[in-house]
């Protein structure tokens, strides 16, 4: 593999010194971009993007053309896990994704495989090594996958939810069955995020998409433990450096210090958290990473660099801090709004780290 030739997103990962802060973007590869949208209606349909590696090496490349952004992320779907346990995965206009089998009894947790990362989701490692060899060593690529509790919730509701009725039934009527299915959804996870970082991940992201939907007590028992398992299971090192992992739920501000002790080199944080009150509550135990409002991007540039300033301010000096947005970018921000983003984060970062 290349030398990497901007580490900074790395370094900054391990609390280590950066000359300016690094920035990525949630969904960074996305509807946004016209050059996303063209190549999405080239490969037919969502999931066909993602089987394609040539496109979705495509697609990952996109936003780095475009901004000077510090990682790659893979193009792919935090539901491709269970998609390859079998439940046939497909996207509905306007409704997002949906299951053809769902997950609700004892028996249906019994009859799921753990999926071979290697050979049933082959397209992904084989779209992580394209990634790779294309980037040349311009900047890390991250790896990700859903969080055990996320991927359930979808596996068993059938879909997006609003109330998540039928995962929340199953945990307080027959917790033992939404333990055995967690259980089956962390060694999956462990298994895929491993493979991605053989293929050439250099980073991996957990995305708790619906951690924050649960009480505090239910959050670490449902939720926390299984990404903390997944923490002890992963490869950390490959291609002789540490392979840092980043943990992100979503409305999880309330849990940081448990989050902070689950064994991740890094939290992110929504939009939510005040960063220079979740960098005083976690300390040194962890780098930071976010946390600027999506919504941002709709304003005038002088608004989004005020908005950065506060951000960069709030975390203060030192390292540790991923700049990054709350959430993901939605899809009718102004292409030319982010870079006024990822441009002010480089252009106001620099006193941070004197």
């Amino acid at each position: 593999m290349a030398e990497l030739k901007n580490d900074r997103f790395l370094r900054a990962l391990m609390r280590e010194p950066v000359d300016v802060t690094p920035v990525w973007m949630m969904r960074q590869a996305g509807r946004y971009l016209p050059e996303y949208r063209a190549s999405r209606a080239h490969a037919g349909d969502f999931m066909s993007l993602c089987k394609n590696r040539e496109l979705a090496c495509e697609v990952t490349l996109q936003p780095l053309e475009r901004f000077d952004l510090d990682a790659a992320i893979l193009f792919s779907d935090i539901l491709t896990i269970p998609d390859a346990m079998g439940l046939g995965l497909y996207f509905e206009a306007g409704e997002g994704p949906r299951f053809r089998k769902v997950i609700r009894s004892e028996a249906d947790v019994a009859a799921l495989p753990v999926p071979d990362a290697a050979s049933d989701l082959d397209y992904v490692m084989a779209a992580v090594r394209e990634i790779r060899g294309a980037l040349g060593g311009r900047v890390p690529l991250i790896g990700f996958s859903g969080s055990p509790w996320t991927l359930a919730t979808y596996m068993v509701e059938g879909g997006s939810s609003k109330d998540f009725r039928h995962i929340k039934q199953m945990m307080y009527s027959t917790p033992e069955v939404l333990h055995a299915l967690l259980d089956k959804l962390a060694q999956s996870v462990i298994n895929y995020l491993n493979e991605q970082i053989l293929a050439g991940a250099q980073a991996v992201q957990i995305f708790d998409t619906w951690g924050g939907v649960l009480s505090g007590p239910m959050y670490r028992e449902f939720s926390l433990n299984y990404m903390q398992k997944i923490c002890a299971g992963l490869l950390r090192e490959h291609e002789g450096r540490r392979v840092p992992v980043i943990l992100f739920t979503k409305n999880g501000g309330q849990w940081l210090e448990s989050i902070a002790d689950a064994g991740a080199d890094a939290l992110g944080l929504d939009w939510t958290c005040d960063i220079q009150d979740a960098r005083r509550r976690v300390g040194d135990r962890v780098a930071l990473q976010g946390n600027m409002d999506p919504s941002v991007l709709y304003a005038p540039a002088a608004r989004i660099r005020a908005e950065v300033e506060t951000i960069l301010s709030g975390f203060g000096q030192g390292n540790g801090h991923v700049f990054n947005l709350g959430h993901g970018i939605h899809q009718f921000a102004d292409p030319e709004k982010a870079r006024v983003f990822v441009d002010a984060v480089h252009e106001l970062s620099g006193r941070f780290h004197a």
